[in-house]
């Protein structure tokens, strides 16, 4: 029988996937992660532990590390495939999710949802006729940065909005943006300085990291709105704190930081000007139940001899081949 072992504990509603092939197991604290991991065939990731060479040479048996997620930014893929371990991913899962909450930001700081709100806590909205600055979406222009399927998902619903929508992305066809109806960029600079929102949909790379600094903050118009439900490295928070102070932007909407979780001490996450959520993009109660089903089945089809479908190293499996 195999060893599926999960970052997080495995809720029993998936028990029966595995019933007879696998036994799941999980730490019963992070001081227990090395010894529970022993003899491990398989392992359903979180975004918590750095998967790495020295990692992975614990555990000879590992044959599958499968993500709960898109992102495998902690895993490093050379040393899983220098090992033939196959990584896999669920990069479906969380598109609806994560897409909502994309455009929830974006409504929420628009409409000026926190500030309001602490106004009305606190007894000092006074005249809302007078004193509310809200924005309607309708009739501006959403850039978005990446146009995968998060991206082209939320397009669709910005498209709905009465939003126009431009998008840049060097990985993705023009052909897309026009199935899209999006206007495509020819550099991300472009896209800063035309629009009035810009949504961030790309992973974290070395390449990402600080993608939008201080001096791409300044290329956004002022009175923009900065979204991220990407990966927190890829803003400068510095940066984005200062262009905020300045005034030069109008609010952002952060459902991820660099680190995390935040310092319970970062500024941004007081402003009334930022809407500021837990890394909760894809974890609706549907989309968790789609990230658990699509990461075991990736799992089990490893482990079966059969190539998954969200691998994310073919080599692995090329190289079983021969």
């Amino acid at each position: 029988m195999y060893r599926i072992w999960c970052e997080r504990p495995m809720p029993a509603v998936y028990q029966p996937m595995i019933e007879g092939f696998a036994e799941a197991v999980c730490a019963p604290s992070r001081d227990a992660i090395l010894s529970s991991l022993a003899g491990a065939h398989a392992i359903i990731a979180g975004a918590g532990i750095i998967y790495d060479a020295a990692f992975m040479d614990q555990f000879p048996t590992l044959k599958v590390i499968s993500r709960t997620g898109i992102g495998v930014d902690n895993i490093v893929l050379a040393d899983a495939t220098e090992r033939g371990i196959a990584v896999c991913n669920t990069p479906d899962a969380p598109t609806i999710s994560t897409a909502e909450l994309a455009l929830t930001l974006m409504m929420a700081t628009a409409k000026q949802l926190k500030k309001v709100e602490m106004a009305a806590n606190q007894g000092k909205m006074g005249s809302p006729f007078t004193n509310y600055g809200g924005i309607d979406l309708a009739g501006l222009r959403l850039g978005l940065v990446g146009m995968g399927r998060i991206g082209g998902r939320v397009a669709k619903t910005a498209l709905a909005f009465g939003m126009s929508v431009a998008a840049y992305d060097p990985y993705v066809a023009p052909t897309r943006a026009a199935e899209l109806g999006v206007e495509a960029t020819p550099d991300l600079e472009t896209l800063l300085r035309i629009s009035d929102i810009v949504s961030l949909h790309v992973p974290a790379t070395p390449e990402t990291r600080h993608l939008i600094n201080a001096e791409r903050l300044a290329m956004m118009k002022p009175g923009a709105i900065l979204i991220n439900t990407a990966r927190g490295a890829l803003v400068d928070e510095a940066a984005l704190l200062d262009a905020l102070e300045r005034g030069h932007l109008a609010g952002a909407g952060l459902d991820v930081y660099d680190p995390e979780p935040p310092d319970p001490n970062n500024p941004l996450l007081y402003r009334p000007d930022v809407i500021c959520t837990p890394h909760i993009g894809g974890i609706t109660v549907q989309g968790r139940e789609r990230l658990w089903r699509g990461a075991l089945e990736n799992a089990i089809q490893v482990l079966r001899g059969e190539r998954p479908v969200g691998l994310v190293n073919p080599e692995v499996w090329e190289r079983r081949r021969m």
